[in-house]
This record gives C-alpha cells, sequence and structure tokens, in this order.
C-alpha cells in the first residue's frame, strides 16, 4: 500500500491542482471530479476513464469499494492535501482524476429524443446545471459550442452532479457546424429568447428539434437567432422581469418531455 499522500506541496498534488486551468487540462488530457456524488457517478457510469480516486480517511467506505471493484487506484490523502486540490473552499473529502467523456458531433446526435445546444454559454455553474437538467429531462445530448464554457471546469463538473456521465456531449464544434449537423439529423432549431413571438406552450414539441440556449448576459446574437427555425419565449405570468438561463432551458426541457412521454406522471 501507498503511504498517505500528506505533502500538499508535493509535484503529485501541484499537477492535481493544475487541472483547474482549461491549459492544463488540455495539455494532460485530464480533469478533475470533486466530490462523493460525482466520483460515484464516474465510477458506476465511466469506470474506464477514471485514472485516480483520492480520500481522505474516514471517506465514504462504500466508494472506496466500488472504485476498487472498478480496478481504479484509490490513494489517501490528508484534509491538507485534499484542500490543496480541490477548487471547491470546503472539500468533501473524496475527489478523482479522470480522462474526458466528451464524444464527436455524429455521434451524440446518434439516437433519438431532442437535442440542447449551448451556443455561447459562459457561466460554469449555468452550463452543469442546464446538462444536469437535459439529463433529467432526458435529452438526448448536449452540443457545446467553441464560444461556451469548458465543460471540465471544475465548476462545471461540479453543477452537472454526475450527470456529465450519464449522456452524450459533444464540445468544441463552431455553432455553423453543429447547426449544419442538427439539420442533417433532421431536427428544427428552437431558439430561446425573450423577444421570441412564439410561445412556448403554442410550440410543436412532437417532432424532432434543438432546443438552441444563448448566452446569460445578452441572450442569442442576431445571427445566431436569425439561423433558428423559430424563436421561442417561455412565458412569464407573474412580475419577474425574465428566467435565468438555467431556469428557462429546464422549462423548455421539460416541455420536450412532457411532449415526448404525455402519460407519465
Amino acid at each position: 500500500m501507498e503511504p498517505v499522500l500528506s505533502n500538499p506541496q508535493s509535484d503529485r498534488v501541484k499537477k492535481v491542482r493544475a487541472l483547474h486551468r482549461r491549459s492544463s487540462r488540455q495539455r494532460a488530457g485530464l480533469f478533475l471530479a470533486e466530490g462523493p456524488q460525482a466520483v460515484r457517478e464516474l465510477l458506476r457510469f465511466r469506470p474506464e476513464t477514471a485514472q485516480t480516486v483520492y480520500a481522505v480517511a474516514g471517506a465514504d467506505a462504500e466508494l472506496i469499494e466500488l472504485a476498487a471493484g472498478r480496478g481504479v487506484p484509490v490513494r489517501e490523502v490528508t484534509d491538507a492535501v485534499m484542500t490543496a486540490m480541490c477548487e471547491a473552499q470546503h472539500p468533501q473529502g473524496i475527489a478523482a482524476v479522470a480522462r474526458p467523456v466528451d464524444v464527436p458531433l455524429q455521434d451524440a446526435l446518434a439516437g433519438d429524443g431532442y437535442v440542447v445546444v449551448l451556443t455561447n454559454v459562459r457561466d460554469p455553474g449555468n452550463a452543469g446545471t442546464v446538462i444536469r437538467g437535459a439529463d433529467a429531462a432526458g435529452a438526448r445530448c448536449v452540443l457545446v459550442s467553441d464560444a461556451s464554457v469548458d465543460i471540465y471546469n471544475p465548476k462545471v463538473v461540479r453543477s452537472t452532479v454526475g450527470s456529465l456521465w450519464h449522456l452524450p456531449v459533444s464540445l468544441g464544434g463552431s455553432v455553423e457546424e453543429i447547426f449544419a449537423a442538427c439539420r442533417s439529423a433532421g431536427l428544427r432549431l428552437l431558439a430561446t429568447d425573450g423577444i421570441g413571438t412564439q410561445l412556448l406552450p403554442d410550440t410543436d414539441l412532437a417532432t424532432p428539434h434543438a432546443w438552441v440556449m444563448g448566452n446569460e448576459a445578452w441572450g442569442l446574437e442576431p445571427e445566431v437567432r436569425d439561423a433558428c427555425d423559430e424563436v421561442v419565449r417561455v412565458p412569464i405570468y407573474g412580475h419577474a422581469e425574465s428566467l435565468n438561463l438555467a431556469m428557462a432551458a429546464t422549462v423548455c426541457m421539460y416541455a420536450s418531455a412532457a411532449a415526448a412521454h404525455p402519460k407519465s406522471g
């Protein structure tokens, strides 16, 4: 058994810590998953991509056993080392280094169901929450443009709460490439924007479609919005000025889920 990793300044700890930076993640071909839920879903759904699990003494024994059963090395670390490795201010005692799980655009589009497109989403929490919502609402996949945040940012990974390992995610294509692929797959492009004249309850969601989400601050760029087939607005029935990106996306995705599963309770 390897000794407890106790030096926060060791090269190994520094290499893990460096995965907070996009350039380091791309160079190493690795990223960091923090917390028991993220590690659990990684080990349950994509254990072949897990490189090492790091855990403090007394960490979730079930997760340690699961890692061992999946053949993933586990290294015990001190609380100080865990804090040095993780981005979260209060780490939850376990983290894992893993390889990326994104898939090519065409592979992501294989299958059935609606699609979610993130064209210029910059906030890590929003991106992660949309991926989580897409998972919960049964989306086919999430397509993330090259202008959006890196989904392997630790904040994004934490915000997905494990959903990153549940459904196909494609990265790095331009909006033009993503739209062309969606059209080739027979999908209508539905822009979500507060200026839309088409209301969500009046939108046909029974036929194949892709929800197109824009930037948190300024919405969809005019040329992106104009390239879509319809511009859909979530109605506001109260006095709220608007919904934020993650909330609006979740409402739209569940509308699609309801159309696909009309008898689900």
